[in-house]
């Protein structure tokens, strides 16, 4: 009997999955647990097993769809078995088609139209608009319903002798709005060296916001519009931040404290510097603030799929190597996609660290819920004034407090950041408590 092989369900936070690449086809035979396919989740990329045994009798949904978890993907059963299946669109898809096939619902068989059409080639672009052709009265014949060229062509309002519309392709040619032709119908005559717009035609390569890069962009605008956002610039001293760093470079490689880093030691003063402030280790939801007793700190992470931000659990209570070593393992998992979702949800403060790339200062955005997300920058050498009154050079990080004004105030901020930055001057002396 054929069984539904369903997307299964990632953690609570994810409610859909793009699927990457089948691994099988029709008519393949795959056992309990074979990968069907690899998908791709808004965090991480997954393998999506069988959960039967037989024959592959469907797949239901193409490489590239947005499915939602618990929604069946494939059909598996006995060889020969007949089943029926429906192309399941996506929701958005489903709720305008519906809405546009209402007068015929009757109607079966569905022609794509230029409103379902996934797009128009650069050519048929420069060519409608020269032309005055809008294209949503254009029908698609391309590949996977795009308007291409020869569409234009064809469109209402341009009527080409047979000959004509082959000498306008070949030669990429415009046609004139009206030929000599009976009715005004153009002729290959009415064609004589007429260039397309202009000589050259750009090349626009069209992506699809999807995937990490879809779901980052929704919820950095909502962030913006969710909230009212306040950013904090400061300098700390980095003196013992080099030292410490120096001197961990250059311990015993048994001792396991070579590859604690600069950014290691920032987090370990966040998450301390957060139990002293505890209004900024909260969520702020609305109409109600939630306090954590424990820092979960989200550590912002580029990965070659995009912005991940993965998760350090109970923080304020790990050691500086523990930090160090559970930091390094996140981020490793993020690049190489294996992260899990629980892995990468639940942080209740977000650092993000760009001082690589020689920024000293920025306005991060806010991981909504959370109240407030710390920027850090390079190092550099900055004048301060000394005891004696004499100007010198003092190497300094830049840090960046970005804070949502409706759940801290802006004088509570300034003093999260100034013991922040007292932390980070002094970081030796906090390693010690």
């Amino acid at each position: 009997m054929a069984q539904q092989v369903v997307m299964p369900k990632q953690g609570n936070s994810v409610e859909s999955c793009i699927i990457v690449e089948w691994n099988v086809k029709l008519g393949d035979k795959v056992a309990v647990g074979d990968v069907l396919c690899s998908a791709e989740t808004d965090k991480s990329t997954i393998d999506v097993e069988s959960t039967a045994e037989g024959v592959v009798l469907a797949l239901l949904f193409e490489e590239g769809a947005d499915v939602p978890v618990m929604v069946p993907i494939a059909v598996v059963g006995e060889a020969g078995e007949k089943v029926e299946t429906v192309a399941i669109d996506e929701p958005k898809q489903q709720e305008e088609r519906v809405k546009e096939a209402a007068p015929a619902v009757a109607e079966k068989a569905a022609v794509v139209t230029a409103t379902e059409a996934i797009g128009a080639s650069p050519r048929a672009r420069v060519l409608a608009a020269s032309a005055g052709i809008s294209l949503s009265t254009v029908q698609p014949t391309g590949p996977k319903g795009r308007i291409i060229e020869r569409d234009v062509l064809s469109a209402k309002g341009q009527p080409l002798s047979p000959v004509a519309r082959q000498q306008a392709l070949a030669q990429g040619l415009q046609p004139p709005a009206n030929g000599s032709g009976i009715g005004g119908r153009v002729l290959s005559s009415d064609l004589a060296a007429k260039p397309v717009a202009s000589a050259v035609v750009e090349d626009v390569t069209e992506i699809a916001v999807k995937g990490i890069r879809k779901v980052t962009a929704r919820r950095m605008m909502e962030s913006i519009h969710s909230t009212c956002q306040l950013s904090l610039h400061a300098f700390a001293d980095a003196r013992a931040l080099k030292r410490l760093r120096a001197g961990f470079k250059a311990s015993k490689p048994e001792l396991g404290l070579n590859g604690i880093t600069i950014n290691d030691l920032v987090l370990f003063a966040v998450s301390r510097t957060l139990v002293q402030f505890p209004a900024f280790n909260a969520h702020f939801l609305g109409d109600k603030i939630l306090r954590f007793a424990h820092v979960h700190l989200g550590v912002a992470t580029d990965t070659p799929k995009g912005l991940l931000v993965p998760v350090l659990r109970n923080s304020e209570l790990l050691s500086l190597k523990q930090l160090s070593e559970g930091t390094k393992a996140l981020i490793g998992k993020c690049k190489a996609g294996t992260a899990s979702p629980d892995e990468l949800s639940g942080s209740t403060f977000t650092v993000s660290n760009v001082g690589s790339f020689g920024i000293e200062a920025f306005t991060p955005v806010l991981n909504v819920p959370e109240v407030a997300i710390l920027g850090v920058g390079t190092i550099a050498l900055k004048p301060i004034e000394d005891e004696d009154g004499d100007v010198i050079f003092v190497e300094h990080i830049g840090l960046s407090l970005t804070m949502d004004h409706q759940a801290v105030d802006g004088a509570d901020a300034a003093r999260f950041l100034k013991a922040l930055m007292d932390n980070i001057a002094s970081i030796d002396l906090l390693l010690a408590l």
